[in-house]
């Protein structure tokens, strides 16, 4: 596996597993640009920073970024703690705005990975709801429609992890059909982060004691790294589509 002659925008490179991402994907030969509203913690080629929670920020930062982009990794977003608006707009609007202005530097091949999450399992129950936002055509639109749908505080990150995934396997199909351009979402289960204390905040400790006899352990964030290195080569260059769990086997206990 190389991405050798590849180069990946990364969001949310500065920590984490965004971080982790851009040193193995770097390792491999990418040239790595990161994106993020903090500075860098580890080696990349070039950096932009931006907040993906403006559409403003976004297009500026887009008019910094290389005409050629061979993958885009959008692993930047924020925990069920913060305010439900900026979950839908970072996790979600941000994303997909950003997505969508660097399609037209993709060449036929390029892949893009979005981060949702376990959490976003339950998207079946509410497939119109993500449908119909899905189908919205700009980060106003989408702002517009949630004002008229709101999303209750309590299940906002539960709730735009699993609208992307329904956008993600939505969009793959006119990407792949139309551009020959990938695109994969992963849905890791819980990681050694610094926001893993948000999400035993945000699920409360009576869910977290029951999800933690139900696995070994949380994630590294350099075992996440791998899978989504995978979906940025030629390797899987017949894999889109997919929403991959990297979870430890904690999906398939709910089968």
């Amino acid at each position: 596996m190389t991405l050798s002659g590849k180069t990946i925008v990364i969001t949310g490179s500065s920590s984490g597993i965004g971080a982790e991402v851009a040193r193995l994907a770097r390792f491999h030969g990418a040239t790595i640009i990161g994106v993020d509203r903090n500075d860098p913690m580890v080696t990349v080629d070039g950096f932009v920073k931006a907040d993906l929670s403006d559409p403003s920020a976004i297009d500026a930062a887009i008019a910094q970024l290389p005409q050629q982009i061979d993958g885009l990794v959008n692993t930047a977003g924020v925990p069920g703690t913060a305010d439900r608006d900026l979950v839908a707009k970072v996790n979600y609007l941000g994303l997909r705005h950003l997505t969508e202005g660097l399609v037209s530097r993709m060449p036929k091949g390029a892949s893009i990975v979005n981060f949702a999450s376990i959490l976003g399992a339950e998207w079946p129950k509410r497939l119109d709801q993500h449908k119909t936002l899905a189908a919205t055509e700009s980060f106003a639109d989408g702002l517009a429609w949630l004002a008229n749908n709101p999303v209750p505080q309590e299940t906002c990150y539960q709730y735009f992890k699993e609208a992307l995934i329904v956008w993600t396997a939505k969009r793959s199909f006119s990407l792949f059909m139309q551009n020959d351009i990938r695109m994969n979402s992963v849905a890791p289960g819980p990681v050694f982060t610094p926001i893993l204390g948000d999400f035993v905040t945000m699920l409360g400790e009576e869910r977290v004691k029951r999800d933690a006899g139900l696995m070994k352990r949380p994630a590294l964030a350099d075992e996440i790294a791998g899978p989504t290195v995978f979906l940025l080569s030629d390797a899987a260059r017949w894999v889109t589509g997919v929403n991959l769990p990297i979870d430890g086997g904690l999906n398939a206990v709910f089968i």
